[in-house]
């Protein structure tokens, strides 16, 4: 009788460990889904530059470096810019695309233009709104990098005006 009284134990259903993993794989598909849908809908077609841009020539480009006062190096980009319009210049911003040896970008950049002042002991770089580039005027310019892709093919940037304020 002993036999008919005893309990057998009672078999817990085992929790199936492929349970999680399709659950942590479903969260992480959403997850990139909605990184792909958010990063899609954030690029936008470059804007073409504005039409006073055309009116803006560079030339007579110089590429050099120094050495700051913590001892890094900082390059700049001097040249000439020409307002060949009818109206005042008071703000510029330049878009410089630095290319590797296969022709691809290494490292864009947008920095304002700035034109050098050369009253003082050393040349001075100002924003346009403090000397502002008058129809048919011409100006030395400075551009400055604190840092440029090691990548880059050492021949002169593209530089394209992408903001121009006028009056």
């Amino acid at each position: 009788m002993d036999g008919l009284l005893q309990t057998t134990p009672t078999r817990q259903p085992e929790e199936s460990s492929l349970r999680p993993v399709l659950i942590g794989l479903f969260i992480v598909a959403v997850v990139v889904t909605i990184l792909v849908l958010v990063l899609r809908s954030q690029q936008k077609p470059p804007a073409p530059p504005p039409p006073y841009a055309a009116s803006l020539k560079f030339s007579d480009l110089k590429a050099s470096a120094a050495q700051n006062f913590v001892g890094a190096t900082v390059s700049y980009l001097d040249g000439t810019v020409t307002n060949a319009g009818d109206k005042t210049v008071i703000h510029a911003v330049v878009q410089v695309t630095f290319k590797d040896d296969m022709g691809q970008t290494a490292q864009r950049e947008e920095l304002p233009l700035r034109v050098l002042h050369t009253g003082g002991p050393y040349d001075e770089a100002v924003d346009l709104n403090l000397s502002p580039l008058a129809p048919s005027q011409s100006k030395p310019f400075r551009l400055t990098f604190e840092s440029i892709s090691s990548q880059w093919n050492r021949a002169y940037p593209e530089m394209q005006i992408t903001d121009v304020r006028t009056r």
